[in-house]
């Protein structure tokens, strides 16, 4: 499915400010793989989700998506085959336009737009159904503009927007990060339902130990641009996040005080 292969990427090269952000990065995940990826400031995480993305060009290796090469092609291009949910409930969503016109967008992705564009009654009909189970009200605000939901509301009509089309990798960019704790936790359950349903290949990327032993069939730890870490199965499911300090302390040959110094941001 994600073939990601021994991709390198730096930084200001050549400068005093040269940041070497993924070294030689390999990871392939199988059809329906849910992989969360945590490691500490600087490991490279959001550097291999934006790679992968088309955000930064990779300087070496290749990343092929269901027999796709997506190595030289734009972010934009790569589109119908991603969806993304990021950090920030303000990204993702046109705030200006009503939720019922972001959800046809997002439908919408990937086709050829003609000078005819409306959301025909049997679409929004179709979306009403689709966000009524997430108990959270939206469907009664259909031609409520998106930048007047709250943060949690937004994330989860994001969920929604990214798996419309069943994309063949969905990137979860911390999406919960700037939630509290409550709403956060709701998230991530309606992460989970949306993805089992949908039986989506999906990575995550978190800076929450317990999210990431948690969620998801595989857990991989980034240090200084690589990966030191996958585990899956048996193995992730007995994970505790004392075992997960000692494995960085063991495999990156740092020490750790705290959670904090894994998971700074």
């Amino acid at each position: 499915m994600l073939k990601v292969n021994e991709i390198s990427k730096t930084f200001n090269a050549g400068t005093i400010n040269e940041k070497r952000a993924l070294n030689g990065v390999s990871l392939h995940l199988k059809p329906g793989d849910f992989a969360t990826v945590i490691g500490g400031n600087g490991a490279g995480k959001s550097t291999l989700l934006n790679a992968i993305a088309g955000v930064w060009s990779v300087d070496e290796g290749s990343i092929v998506l269901d027999g796709n090469d997506l190595t030289a092609l734009p972010e934009h291009k790569r589109a119908f085959l991603i969806g993304r949910v990021f950090q920030d409930p303000m990204m993702g969503t046109a705030p200006n336009m009503q939720l019922v016109e972001n959800m046809a967008l997002a439908m919408r992705r990937g086709q050829k737009r003609g000078l005819r564009w409306g959301v025909t009654k049997d679409e929004a009909a179709a979306y009403h159904e689709l966000l009524k189970p997430l108990n959270l009200g939206l469907e009664d605000r259909m031609t409520t503009k998106v930048g007047l939901l709250s943060g949690g509301q937004r994330q989860a009509l994001t969920l929604v927007m990214a798996s419309l089309r069943k994309p063949k990798l969905l990137l979860l960019d911390e999406h919960t990060a700037a939630l509290d704790p409550a709403t956060a936790a709701k998230v991530l359950d309606l992460s989970d339902k949306i993805i089992n349903e949908n039986k989506l290949t999906t990575l995550m990327i978190t800076h929450n130990m317990t999210d990431a032993i948690q969620h998801g069939n595989r857990l991989i730890m980034m240090n200084e641009g690589r990966i030191i870490l996958d585990v899956s199965g048996e193995e992730k499911r007995h994970l505790t996040k004392a075992e997960l300090i000692e494995k960085f302390a063991q495999l990156s040959g740092s020490s750790m005080e705290s959670d904090a110094v894994l998971l700074a941001r």
